[in-house]
């Protein structure tokens, strides 16, 4: 485990982690390899709670602990953990998602760190049966030899298309226009990282949990949320307590 970004509150009784699990390498391929985790103590009774949701992109991990608490300025990814945002895109689609992540659920993401070319992908549903293309695919594309990522956005009218483009990735990633944001927060990026000391490579992989469609089989796609079924794809979850979640 390596912590990414961490945060406590004044009074000592919240504290909010943004964690790398790097023992997932090693176990189901493409599963989530970030963990956002509140922790909530009642010094009182000397007794302590605790709330966490496994998710794939760094970005999502903070809009959840913002969601339950934590200062967004507050929550930024160390110096030196993760990769750098290339282009000034990938910095707003980043500031997007953690400020209005709650706009969306998660019904889907692989991971694939096997490389220093990794990427993340990741499906994602509007709450809004209104939005003219609810369904949107989030790739991003990191060099772990220069520290850079890219992340980009791309609009589906169903979530057959979507699932077909994530499997098959003949074709270019479909733009989305993205709505303005609807309430502005600090970037919460990383700065220019610094090459990590020997044993704890993975801590330079952490900021990029990655995907890679090409390599997956037909089917290895996994639904996430549960509930009445809807007009298209898998059914949304019962409840939407904010910021993509599985």
């Amino acid at each position: 485990m390596t912590a990414l970004a961490s945060h406590h509150s004044p009074d000592g009784r919240y504290s909010f982690h943004v964690i790398h699990n790097g023992a997932v390498t090693w176990g189901i391929p493409g599963e989530p390899q970030l963990i956002a985790l509140r922790i909530k103590r009642d010094h009182t009774a000397q007794v302590y709670s605790f709330e966490h949701a496994e998710l794939p992109l760094p970005a999502m991990a903070q809009c959840w602990l913002i969601m339950r608490g934590c200062p967004a300025e507050a929550i930024a990814l160390l110096p030196g953990m993760g990769t750098t945002a290339a282009d000034a895109a990938t910095v707003a689609l980043q500031q997007r998602l953690i400020g209005d992540g709650d706009h969306y659920a998660l019904l889907d993401s692989y991971t694939d760190d096997g490389s220093h070319q990794t990427e993340t992908v990741v499906l994602l549903r509007a709450l809004d049966e209104r939005v003219p293309k609810p369904f949107r695919v989030l790739l991003e594309q990191a060099n772990l030899d220069s520290f850079i990522h890219t992340l980009r956005e791309g609009a589906f009218e169903t979530h057959e298309a979507a699932v077909d483009w994530m499997e098959d990735r003949s074709t270019p990633l479909p733009s989305a226009a993205p709505p303005t944001a609807r309430t502005p927060v600090p970037p919460a990026l990383p700065s220019t990282p610094t090459r990590a000391p020997a044993g704890h490579a993975d801590s330079r992989r952490a900021g990029n949990v990655a995907a890679h469609p090409r390599s997956a089989k037909p089917g290895i796609l996994r639904t996430l949320v549960t509930g009445p079924p809807r007009r298209n794809g898998p059914p949304l979850p019962p409840s939407r307590p904010g910021c993509p979640m599985p």
